[in-house]
C-alpha cells in the first residue's frame, strides 16, 4: 500500500503553533493571522526533507492539550477556525503530502458538550448514557454523580462505546474529516484500551469511503497483533523497538535492539511479526523523552536514526528532532510539544534528509524480510532482502574503527549514505561511531 513508502512527520499543532495552554474565550486566534497558518511557514521544510505523511496530533477544540476533546467538529479557536485548516490541508496536498489525523475516541473532555449536558441536567440529561455514571457516587469535581476517567484521569471522561449514539456520532465525524480536509488516515489514541468492536466498525467504516485508509492504532505494551490484524488497525506503534533502539545506545550494548528486531522479524517462525512492514518505527513522540535528550552521547544520535530509519516498519519523525531538539516530560509533557517560529536545519537534519531518500526508494527496506548477520555488544549487521534488492545495515557504535568480517554473498556494494563504492575483500572496516547501508551487488 502506498503508506509502506512513507515516511510520517508528526506535528502537534496546539505546540508548534504557540497555542496558550487553557483553552479560554480570550485565547481564540486573530482571525486576520490564525495561529494555524505557521503550519504553511512549515512546508517547505517538509517539501525539502522528502516526507510524504503529515500526522497532525489533536487539533479539534479541547479543554486544554488537544486529548480533552470539547467538539470533534470544530477545529480548536486558539488555532484557528475550520477554514483555516481546510486551506492549509489544500496547500499540504497540492504539495504531494497525505494529512493524518489524531482520532482520540476513548475518551473526551469535561468542555465535552454532551458532559456539560450530563452536568447541568444530571439524571434528566439524554447524554446520560453516552458515559459510564453512577449517581449514588460523587466525582473529585462535586458533580453529584461518579463518572470513569481514563486510568484515573477524570480530566479525561471515558466515553461510552457501546452506545450506538456515541459511535453514530464518533463515525460521523471521521467521515466529515475524510470529506472536509481529505485526509487519508488516521491515529488512534490509547487505542489498546478503546473497545475492539468499535475499532472493527472504525476500519469498516473507512475503508467504505476509502479503500486505502490508513489506520495506527497506539500501543505501548503487550502483543500489537491484539489491535493489529485484518479486522481492526493497519499499523501500531512499535514501542518495544523505540525502547530497544535509544537503551541499547545509552547501555553500549546493541544486542538490546538487536533482540526486538530478532523476537519481531526473524524469519524463524516463532518470530511475532515476521513478514509484517507495518509497524511504525519511532524514537521519540509527543509522549516521551526527546531522543537528543534521551541518548547521552551524540554521536549516536544518527546511529539510532539509521535503525529506525531501516527497520522492519514506517519510519516517523517528531518535529524538531530532526536538528535535534532537546525535551523532557516536565510540564505535563509541554516541554515536549514547544512552539517554534520557523524550522531549523544542520547535519543531522542533513543526515535525516539522506535516509529518507534512502528509505522511500529501497522496496527492500519497505517491504522486505529481515535478518541479523552480524551481532557484538558496539557492532551490529542485519540484512534486509525483497526480490533482487539486498540491503547490509552496519553500525559501528565504538569511538574505534571496527572490521567486521562476514560473508556477504558478493563482492562489493553501493553505500547509499555518502554514494561511494565498498569493497568487502580483507574484511569491512567501519569507522568509529558510525553507520553505513550497503546495497549489495547482484
Amino acid at each position: 500500500m502506498w503508506y509502506n513508502n512513507s515516511v510520517i512527520y508528526q506535528i502537534y499543532p496546539l505546540g508548534l503553533c504557540g497555542a496558550p495552554r487553557a483553552n479560554k474565550p480570550e485565547s481564540a486566534a486573530d482571525p486576520d493571522s490564525p495561529r494555524i497558518n505557521r503550519l504553511l511557514d512549515w512546508l517547505p521544510h517538509l517539501q525539502k526533507m522528502g516526507v510524504n505523511i503529515v500526522l497532525f496530533n489533536p487539533l479539534f477544540e479541547s479543554d486544554k492539550h488537544g486529548y480533552d476533546t470539547r467538539d470533534m467538529r470544530k477545529i480548536d479557536r486558539r488555532l484557528g477556525t475550520n477554514e483555516d485548516f481546510k486551506h492549509i490541508c489544500t496547500e499540504y496536498k497540492r504539495a504531494g503530502i497525505r494529512l493524518m489525523l489524531d482520532g482520540v475516541f476513548n475518551h473526551v473532555g469535561r468542555g465535552f458538550w454532551a458532559f456539560q449536558d450530563l452536568i447541568q441536567n444530571k439524571r434528566n440529561s439524554q447524554y446520560k448514557d453516552w458515559f459510564f455514571v453512577n449517581f449514588d457516587g460523587n466525582s473529585n469535581y462535586n458533580d453529584g454523580f461518579w463518572y470513569a476517567g481514563w486510568e484515573g484521569h477524570f480530566d479525561l471522561v471515558k466515553l461510552n462505546l457501546h452506545n450506538p449514539d456515541v459511535v453514530s456520532y464518533l463515525l460521523d465525524s471521521v467521515t466529515e474529516w475524510i470529506e472536509q480536509f481529505g485526509i487519508s488516515g488516521l491515529r488512534l489514541d490509547v487505542a489498546y484500551t478503546v473497545e475492539k468492536d468499535f475499532l472493527k466498525c472504525l476500519r469498516q467504516h473507512c475503508l467504505n469511503i476509502d479503500p486505502e485508509f490508513f489506520l495506527i492504532g497506539e500501543m505501548i505494551h503487550g502483543d500489537y497483533k491484539q489491535i493489529m490484524n485484518s479486522e481492526m488497525c493497519h499499523s501500531a506503534t512499535n514501542y518495544e523497538c523505540a525502547k530497544g533502539n535509544v537503551s541499547a545506545f545509552n547501555s553500549n550494548n546493541l544486542f538490546e535492539i538487536a533482540h526486538s528486531l530478532q523476537r519481531q522479524f526473524n524469519p524463524e517462525p516463532w518470530a511475532l511479526y515476521h513478514g509484517e512492514n507495518n509497524l511504525i518505527s519511532f524514537v521519540d513522540n509527543h509522549d516521551i523523552e526527546r531522543v537528543a535528550t534521551a541518548i547521552k552521547n551524540t554521536k549516536n544520535l544518527p546511529l539510532a536514526y539509521t535503525v529506525m530509519f531501516t527497520q522492519p516498519g514506517i519510519p516517523a519523525i517528531y518535529y524538531g528532532s530532526e536538528w535535534g531538539v532537546h525535551g523532557d516530560t516536565g510540564e505535563q509533557d509541554w516541554n515536549l510539544r514547544p512552539a517554534f517560529e520557523q524550522p531549523q536545519w544542520n547535519k543531522l537534519t542533513d543526515f535525516m534528509r539522506k535516509l529518507i531518500e534512502i528509505r522511500k526508494n529501497s522496496h527492500a527496506l519497505a517491504l522486505g524480510s529481515y535478518r541479523t548477520v552480524h551481532l557484538n555488544n558496539q557492532q551490529f549487521l542485519f540484512e534486509r532482502k525483497l526480490d533482487q534488492e539486498r540491503i547490509i545495515v552496519a553500525i559501528n557504535m565504538s569511538d574505534q574503527p571496527a572490521t567486521i568480517h562476514f560473508n556477504a554473498g558478493c563482492g562489493q556494494a553501493q553505500e547509499l549514505i555518502t554514494d561511494t563504492l565498498h569493497d568487502f575483500g580483507g574484511g569491512s572496516t567501519l569507522a568509529p561511531n558510525s553507520a553505513e547501508i550497503w546495497l549489495m551487488e547482484k
